[in-house]
């Protein structure tokens, strides 16, 4: 006996529908099995020669992983589900259900491959060496016009989503005469998260401050690690996390100590006492530095910046690669101040004087 589909998808409509469904689930996992397969083997070193490729292949497989689940079984569906035998408007009815699955299903596929764009650009702009101003002023553009592309798509997404609907194509020239009211109602609405956005979009090309731009907001000191839509999160250097509206730094004035560079100038303030002779510390201080590799050696100097009363005011300045390298240069140098100082001329720290004189104040001797 011939079997003949057209009378089985007649005979068993609810059967055929759930047989259908199944192909469709299996053929989309058979199709990404074999697009991580791929992605997989090239990969590795053998099969793919260029560090650059294997990265490409290794981003598509991070972040394609599983969004083509309902992509190709709702392709699929979408065509297959003209021979069920079902009523043309329930038919209607799966097929755009199946068109918002596609449609959800391509949006997020289009989101992925902007991140492995991300990536991609993130090799080339390499934050990790000392001197990295270009990379970072890169990488904050990318960063942001990435969280901008995905907002767009998202938006395209859900439009086409709703435009899948009779309804609201039949009333789409309605919407859009009461669209300026509504934009205008909106824009009241959403003031203060348009002003974020808008601000960000300056900051974005700007460049008032770069990822892993070392700054001083609110008090606090540490490094940009996020920049969002409408917030900016500064990692501070004890690792807590300051969040502040974007819009703060386009009102508020912030320090940034790696605007233009990521060498940063230390230094150590002493307080001494007039009986230190100043050369044997002048030489002191450029033997720590010339043993320390926290110095980059660019530049140093020692100064009598100021004179009270009881102590003279001693600055040593010193140069390093970036901030954290300074921190940590500054305390060993004042360690090494303070312990040369303590070591050879004890008497020369900070101290009151005073005189007393018997003359002022006779002593009465007990009767």
């Amino acid at each position: 006996m011939q079997f003949d589909p057209n009378l089985y998808f007649s005979t068993y409509p609810i059967l055929s529908a759930i047989a259908l469904v199944v192909v469709a689930l299996l053929v989309g996992a058979l199709a990404r099995w074999l697009l991580l397969l791929f992605f997989k083997y090239n990969t590795a070193k053998e099969n793919t020669p260029l560090e650059r490729d294997r990265l490409l292949f290794k981003s598509l497989q991070r972040h394609l992983k599983g969004r083509w689940l309902l992509f190709i079984p709702g392709i699929l569906l979408h065509i297959s589900v003209g021979w069920l035998a079902f009523s043309p408007e329930t038919i209607d009815r799966i097929r755009q259900g199946l068109q918002i699955i596609i449609i959800i299903s391509i949006a997020l596929i289009i989101a992925r491959l902007v991140n492995v764009v991300e990536d991609m650009l993130y090799r080339r702009y390499d934050i990790s060496p000392a001197d990295n101003l270009k990379a970072r002023k890169a990488r904050t553009q990318i960063m942001y016009i990435k969280k901008v592309a995905v907002v767009i798509i998202s938006i395209i997404a859900t439009g086409s989503v709703l435009l899948s609907f009779d309804s609201v194509r039949q009333y789409g020239t309605t919407i859009l005469t009461g669209a300026g009211v509504a934009g205008i109602i909106i824009g009241f609405a959403l003031q203060k998260t348009l002003g974020n956005l808008f601000s960000g979009i300056q900051i974005a090309f700007t460049q008032p401050f770069k990822i892993d731009d070392a700054v001083v907001v609110e008090g606090e000191w540490g490094w940009i690690e996020e920049i969002n839509l409408t917030y900016v999160v500064v990692k501070i250097w004890d690792l807590r996390r300051l969040v502040l509206p974007i819009t703060y730094f386009t009102e508020h004035p912030f320090q940034n100590w790696t605007r233009t560079t990521a060498q940063i100038l230390g230094a150590v303030t002493l307080y001494v006492d007039y009986t230190l002779p100043l050369e044997p510390l002048r030489k002191e201080f450029d033997r720590v530095l010339d043993g320390c590799d926290l110095w980059d050696r660019d530049g140093k100097a020692f100064q009598v910046t100021d004179c009270s009363e009881r102590t003279m005011t001693i600055r040593l300045l010193m140069t390093a690669k970036n901030s954290p390298t300074a921190w940590d240069l500054r305390c060993l140098v004042r360690e090494a101040m303070i312990d040369f100082i303590q070591q050879h001329y004890p008497t020369s720290l900070p101290r009151v004087r005073a005189e007393i004189d018997e003359h002022a104040f006779p002593l009465v001797k007990p009767d």
